[in-house]
């Protein structure tokens, strides 16, 4: 019977509660799940001392043991974050005890990983150089301008790169787990733990962090919100700028000017973003063929869709399906 994966999660006073207990749950399900006379998981907290570890959810954990008594071996190491508001702006934690001992615990470990705002502490250890890497949006322009030599993407739920993985805010931490469950027992392990959770398995780490509405500010026009709505309905149908307005019983001239004013986009760019991210769910989740993905999510042709894909998304269709969906061809 092989010994269990010891797996460590590093972490620091005023920590994000599910950062440390996201992961470890999904290594225990899925240690109950693989079975056998040992655990395939066991799962460590350390932190600088030994003992109660309050974290910015007012509730405190224990950390088994502190970081200098980790002993070695440790088969994935991970690193909890944190964030503050400054001045109504989102700052990543770092914490130079744990920052040092990274540098210095993490080139022994089998696999490395940053949670959220943790990722900021592996770039602070030097352990991201050259590497592409994502973390939560909020920090994401944080992260890539004190590290220039990071390749850092803030849309991605999870990237990894070689051993080395990051992630996204807080529930991205469970996706990243599961793909490391199923890199270790393979796909149907992490499919069930995902089931014993009741949470969707199938996110992969490529899936943008948030949908088009969700990343507009907020508005208080409740005639915008209603044409966003009627607008993810209607997506395969013919859209114009002109018809928007109408419906909203606006020249074009004040619709257009309304529209950015409560969602700091043109209609039309808009219209694209959410028929590019209706195009993406329909390569990821279907076998469908190009020209019916075209259709549906409203950018009609094969050619169009081309074109939006590789501004929008970097990649054309097929190479999207082809990273996110395997096992379908693009036709």
């Amino acid at each position: 019977m092989p010994a269990p994966r010891t797996v460590v999660i590093a972490a620091f006073p005023g920590v994000e509660l599910l950062e440390v207990t996201g992961p470890a749950e999904v290594f225990s399900v899925a240690s109950r799940l693989v079975g056998g006379d040992a655990p395939a998981y066991r799962v460590e907290i350390a932190t600088t001392q030994a003992g109660p570890l309050p974290t910015a959810a007012g509730i405190s954990l224990i950390a088994e043991r502190s970081l200098a008594e980790v002993s070695p071996g440790v088969d994935t190491l991970l690193v909890a974050g944190a964030m503050e508001n400054v001045d109504g702006r989102y700052r990543a934690v770092t914490d130079p005890d744990v920052v040092a001992w990274l540098a210095t615990a993490a080139p022994a470990a089998r696999r490395v990983g940053g949670v959220c705002a943790g990722v900021h502490l592996l770039a602070e250890a030097g352990l991201l150089t050259g590497l592409p890497a994502t973390t939560h949006w909020l920090t994401a322009d944080q992260l890539a301008a004190h590290n220039p030599d990071i390749v850092v993407d803030p849309e991605p739920i999870f990237i990894r790169a070689g051993r080395t993985w990051t992630c996204a805010g807080v529930t991205a931490a469970l996706d990243l787990t599961l793909a490391m469950v199923a890199e270790d027992h393979g796909p149907a392990i992490a499919l069930d733990a995902a089931r014993a959770m009741v949470m969707y398995v199938k996110r992969p780490g490529g899936q943008t962090q948030f949908s088009v509405p969700l990343s507009l500010q907020a508005n208080a026009d409740d005639r915008i919100d209603e044409l966003r709505r009627w607008l993810e309905d209607h997506l395969a149908e013919r859209i114009s700028v002109e018809a928007m307005a109408d419906r909203l019983n606006l020249s074009v001239r004040h619709f257009a000017r309304v529209f950015r004013d409560c969602t700091g986009r043109t209609p039309a760019d808009y219209l694209e973003a959410i028929r590019v991210e209706a195009a993406r769910r329909l390569l990821e989740e279907s076998a469908h063929s190009l020209p019916h993905v075209a259709a549906a999510s409203g950018l009609g042709s094969v050619e169009t869709l081309h074109r939006a894909f590789r501004r929008r998304v970097g990649a054309t269709p097929a190479e999207y399906r082809r990273r996110f969906r395997p096992h379908a061809a693009a036709r």
